[in-house]
């Protein structure tokens, strides 16, 4: 009996032991472990850009005051189109106390030949244009320069021939043609007088590039010479010296001044009465400079011509880019290089009229914008196209750090 328990007893305990063979064992659950906290990125620190610096502005100035300073004009020419246009005229007003007709007082435009005919001499008839500038300069207090009497150009050619007529072939004779010459200078002053403009005007160019640059007298296209000879100049200011009001100062207006200084400087010194006095009180430099040309040598005449005891104004002057036939195109290098210019230019000038070694009284550009040059192609003024102000214009003003020298 005992050994049947014990035979039970195994064979239950061999049946748990199969039972818990037969279960596979679960590992315990492992909780993972969670990842580490990621550190956040750091914003990066935002360095603040810069402040762009703005350029600075150039001060407020009115280039006649500039001139003013040194006692002297500063002026330009006119045209009715300019003083009749309120842009225009605001402009010139601001910046310019003296005027030069471009053209309505030339010979051309003052000469009546159909009363010249009738009347057997000269007659010299004031325009509407001349006119209307003269009363524009007299109500805006505006200095005028007049331009010009006796030149080749521009000058009707019936005058040197018999009756008024070319069409005769006829040149008349050189008594004549002086006596034509004093009539005509004279009827200018005495009109000027008479309709109450003389006291506008503190010079005028009586004789106008008579003279070549190889030291000889124009010959060419010009029968003031051909008829009178080579004194018509003297005779020229001798009737100017006669009728001209005494507020008006005489000139002698060339271009190409720099290459005629001997010239000049010799025939001066014939035009005098016979107690040896001046019958010519200036000489007008016309200017018509590049950018490429030598100040130097300007200044060179410029002292020379001084030394004679005459006034001197710059008459015509505009400032091309490049140099004589090879223009070059507007840029900002090309036009600060010109306000550069401009600033030598008008520096050398003040420096002397301030130091007294030169009598200048008026400088004068010829012209407002580069859009109504006369020689346009060559950008030679002090305002652009559309009225805004060049490097050039800082230059004649004397304002360095706005005329083209920061960029070189």
């Amino acid at each position: 009996m005992k050994r049947v328990l014990t035979i039970c007893l195994a064979a239950c305990l061999f049946a748990c032991c199969l039972a818990g063979c037969g279960k596979k064992a679960t590992a315990p659950e492992v909780t993972p472990t969670q990842a580490a906290t990621e550190a956040p990125t750091p914003t990066p620190t935002e360095v603040p850009s810069p402040t762009p610096t703005e350029a600075p502005k150039p001060p407020e100035v009115f280039l006649k005051d500039v001139f003013a300073e040194h006692g002297m004009k500063f002026g330009t020419c006119l045209t009715t189109q300019m003083s009749g246009n309120a842009n225009w005229s605001e402009l010139i007003l601001n910046h310019f106390s003296s005027v030069t007709m471009e053209n309505a007082m030339k010979p051309d435009y003052i000469l009546n030949r159909d009363k010249s005919i009738e009347k057997k001499d000269l007659v010299v008839e004031f325009n509407s244009d001349m006119i209307a500038m003269l009363d524009w300069a007299k109500a805006n207090n505006m200095a005028v320069r007049g331009h010009t009497l006796v030149w080749y150009s521009q000058t009707p050619q019936w005058i040197f021939y018999d009756n008024f007529d070319q069409k005769t072939g006829k040149l008349v004779t050189r008594e004549v043609m002086l006596k034509r010459m004093e009539s005509y200078i004279k009827q200018v002053f005495t009109k000027l007088q008479e309709a109450g403009y003389a006291d506008l005007f503190y010079a005028y160019d009586v004789v106008n590039e008579a003279w070549m640059e190889d030291g000889t007298m124009r010959k060419d296209y010009n029968n003031w010479y051909q008829i009178i000879g080579d004194d018509y100049i003297w005779y020229a200011f001798n009737y100017a010296k006669k009728y001209a009001p005494s507020n008006i100062a005489l000139f002698y207006n060339d271009y190409n001044e720099q290459f005629k200084t001997a010239t000049l400087e010799n025939f001066v010194k014939t035009l005098v009465d016979k107690d040896g006095n001046y019958l010519i009180d200036g000489i007008g430099l016309q200017a018509h400079l590049y950018t490429e040309d030598s100040l130097t040598e300007y200044f060179n005449m410029v002292d020379r011509l001084s030394k004679l005891g005459l006034k001197i104004e710059i008459t015509e002057l505009d400032v091309g880019l490049g140099r004589w036939q090879h223009p070059l195109k507007a840029n900002d290098d090309t036009l600060a290089t010109q306000g550069r210019f401009f600033y030598n230019l008008v520096e050398g000038i003040l420096q002397r009229k301030d130091a007294g070694t030169l009598n200048i009284d008026s400088l004068t550009v010829w012209g407002v914008t580069d859009g109504r040059s006369w020689r346009k192609e060559y950008s030679p003024l002090l305002f652009d196209a559309s009225f805004g102000k060049k490097p050039a214009f800082y230059g004649a003003a004397q304002l360095k750090d706005f005329a083209g020298f920061l960029s070189k």
